[in-house]
């Protein structure tokens, strides 16, 4: 019953527009200060490498920040102050928003694993919102028309496609 509401009443569309806007301007504003202000992740790489609870609790994790992350910290400080953003804008403008909810809620996972709490938790629980209503959380959005648009021109079915080669 809630997942028929969560999914398919404009009510809720209109609820998870808000949520969704509050979400995206949280990312947005964090990622622009990043992208804008010189962001180096290399620090705070450092610091989730000397976090014994980290390594005690995640290992597997600890392991990918040493190894992989931190030899390549400058990448990795471009994928995050870009990702923010780029999540920020998907899910205001409501284009993608399924898809951009997906990886905010990916980073704040990563986040939460590097031991940094911060508002990740409270991000996380309303993404789970976003990625349970799916469509409709960009009803009101720009996926109203991006959405049926892909749809059509990846999705055709084969009829369709041997009906106009023909």
């Amino acid at each position: 019953m809630f997942m028929n509401f969560i999914r398919n009443n404009k009510i809720a569309a209109g609820i998870l527009t808000v949520l969704r806007i509050y979400l995206g301007w949280s990312w947005l504003t964090a990622g622009w200060g990043k992208v804008t202000g010189g962001f180096d992740a290399s620090g705070y790489l450092h610091g989730v490498v000397a976090n014994e609870t980290v390594a005690a609790t995640y290992p597997t994790y600890h392991a990918f920040i040493e190894n992989f992350a931190l030899p390549y910290a400058g990448t990795f400080s471009f994928m995050v102050a870009w990702g923010e953003l780029l999540v920020g804008l998907g899910l205001i403008i409501g284009v993608l928003t399924t898809a951009a909810a997906f990886f905010g809620i990916m980073m704040n996972f990563a986040f939460m694993f590097a031991g940094t709490i911060s508002t990740n938790p409270w991000m996380t629980l309303i993404t789970i919102f976003i990625l349970a209503a799916g469509y409709n959380a960009g009803k009101f959005g720009g996926d109203r028309w991006v959405i049926p648009y892909l749809r059509a021109k990846l999705f055709r079915s084969k009829g369709n496609a041997e009906a106009t080669t023909v």
